[in-house]
């Protein structure tokens, strides 16, 4: 019992340390609540100062709410002072360009860092409203901006908030300009925030320049150079930006091109931090995409496109081919981006194409046969843009997870609005060829073989669930797989929290997610296809992936 009292009086000090130093009174208020269902709220206390949120894949990103351990306003001033400090530091010259999406706290998170930079003397430039991250990264290139700060958590649970931080071209480099930050930059980052003194103390200036609508133009005008001029334009695509800030980009994006305009979901149109019609904002979740398919049908369209809800994804959904009964599906990230490779090679768009260790090997497949550059990297658009280390200059890149990036000179980050213009541009081509995307799927699996893919993915709320996983398969490693040896079994700790596995015929990549509390299997089959019998060899990679997914299941114990 002493020492459960010793504890409470501990957690008490560092939560009247905090309310001492946190600038947002409802904010307080919320902290206050949560000290006076003492003892009852010490789990919930003691987890809000856990630690504070450290920079991830995504930068800065947890629920919101009060504590060192959350984002919250207290959070958002240090970790802006910090930025701002390690700027200066490292000589960066410039203005901070600051964007932010539609999710409850981001306006508020995106002034205040605007306040911070121009208390220490830097400029800053917001975005004229809520909008798609790419058109921040784009900014940050256009405006010559030192860094920019992007308030969005993605495709997080509506109660998230998040903050990337990207670099122009004097601390990031010609292929981090306009980029993610990597290390050292993180570290760095990080350590300013930890060093940054009491909030009271840190000067806050005026709110910025707010931007005007020509800075949209400008990212919507070079977001269609990157299609071909005068290809065929007859497509009827219907759209949803599932609650997020992509559909008026999107939109005029798609009429500036000559395309018809999408239909939209009327009841996910608007931005609405809520996401009331949606369990979770991610196209990739089961029944996200269900009214997008009700107005595919309704409307007759040729094609469904979503974006998540900073629109820096782009999923696709396509109607299956008649006779099969099988409605809509939508494709996987690994069949979009080796479509849009595909399409980018036919059009002769020479440069380096590369994707990450868990996406599926068919592209290095086409890289081989046709002659073009190739490179895997890290999960993270941080680390795509930066692949090969420029020589060739990066043309494509993609992930899985719904990311492409098409134009590395406009956005070198993902992009959901040019990713869904090129998917656009690809369908109208075949459709004037009396063909589909699934019959191009179906020509790339005749010459290359199919490369089936897909997730053992696991949601956990104990974090220890997944680093007791990843110590067991550490631990007592498979040394077969679908009754074939493991001929390669890589662990790339300390780099990467990831273990990797491969057969002739498969290929398994097991991590922690970076961004979600998620442990994943990233699954692949290679099956040959004899005498052009496509659909039977797919059945068969299907069979074999069923089987796969089991094994990983088993070496997981999950």
């Amino acid at each position: 019992m002493a020492a459960e009292s010793t504890d409470l009086d501990r957690m008490r000090d560092q939560a009247r340390r905090w309310l001492d130093d946190d600038p947002d009174p409802a904010s307080r208020d919320e902290l206050r609540a949560v000290l006076d269902r003492l003892p009852a709220s010490a789990p919930e206390l003691a987890d809000r100062f856990a630690g504070p949120l450290t920079f991830g894949t995504a930068g800065l990103r947890g629920p919101l709410r009060a504590g060192p351990n959350g984002m919250n306003l207290a959070v958002v001033t240090r970790a802006a002072a910090g930025l701002v400090g390690w700027l200066a530091a490292e000589g960066g010259d410039g203005p901070l360009v600051i964007g932010y999406d539609a999710r409850h706290g981001s306006r508020e998170f995106a002034e205040r860092t605007a306040r911070v930079a121009t208390g220490a003397g830097r400029p800053a430039l917001l975005l004229p409203r809520p909008l798609p991250t790419p058109v921040l990264a784009f900014a940050v290139r256009k405006l010559g901006g030192v860094a920019g700060v992007m308030v969005t958590a993605s495709h997080n649970p509506p109660q998230d908030n998040g903050y990337k931080v990207y670099l122009g071209a004097q601390l990031g480099g010609a292929l981090g300009a306009g980029a993610q930050i990597v290390p050292p930059a993180d570290a760095g980052i990080e350590a300013a925030i930890r060093a940054v003194g009491p909030l009271a103390q840190v000067p806050l200036g005026p709110p910025g320049q707010v931007l005007g609508d020509d800075l949209v133009a400008a990212y919507v005008e070079r977001a269609v150079a990157v299609i071909a001029p005068g290809g065929p334009r007859d497509l009827r695509v219907a759209y949803t930006p599932l609650h997020g800030v992509g559909a008026a980009v999107l939109t005029a994006a798609f009429a500036r091109a000559g395309f018809p305009t999408p239909g939209v979901v009327p009841d996910q149109a608007e931005p609405d931090p809520a996401f009331p019609t949606v369990s979770f904002p991610n196209p990739e979740e089961p029944g996200a995409v269900d009214r997008l398919v009700a107005l595919a049908d309704a409307t007759d369209a040729d094609l469904a496109i979503a974006n998540d809800p900073d629109a820096d994804r782009c999923a696709v959904v396509v109607r299956e081919p008649a006779g099969t009964g099988t409605g809509w599906r939508m494709l996987r990230g690994d069949e979009v981006g080796v479509l849009l490779a595909d399409h980018l090679m036919r059009r002769g768009v020479d440069g380096l194409y590369a994707t990450t260790i868990v996406s599926s090997s068919l592209l290095r497949a086409m890289c081989t046969a046709r002659g073009r550059a190739y490179d895997e990297t890290l999960t993270g658009f941080k680390w795509i843009v930066r692949a090969g280390g420029g020589t060739p200059p990066l043309a494509y890149g993609y992930e899985e997870a719904l990311g492409y990036c098409v134009a590395p000179d406009h956005v070198r980050d993902k992009d959901g609005i040019t990713a869904a213009l090129t998917v656009a541009e690809l369908a109208a081509g075949l459709k004037a060829q009396g063909r589909t995307l699934t019959d191009r799927l179906d020509e790339l699996a005749a010459e290359f073989g199919v490369h089936h893919t897909d997730q053992l993915s696991v949601r956990v709320d104990d974090l220890r669930i997944i680093a007791d996983a990843m110590a067991r398969v550490r631990a007592a490693t498979p040394t077969t797989l679908l009754g074939a040896p493991v001929t390669e079994a890589r662990d790339l700790l300390p780099a990467a929290d990831v273990v990797i596995l491969r057969t002739a015929a498969a290929r398994v990549v097991i991590r922690p997610s970076g961004t979600e509390p998620k442990l994943k299997a990233y699954l692949e089959v290679v099956e040959p296809v004899a005498e052009g019998d496509v659909p039977a060899a797919r059945t068969r990679a299907a069979a074999a992936l069923a089987t796969l997914r089991a094994e990983v299941a088993t070496a997981l114990g999950i």
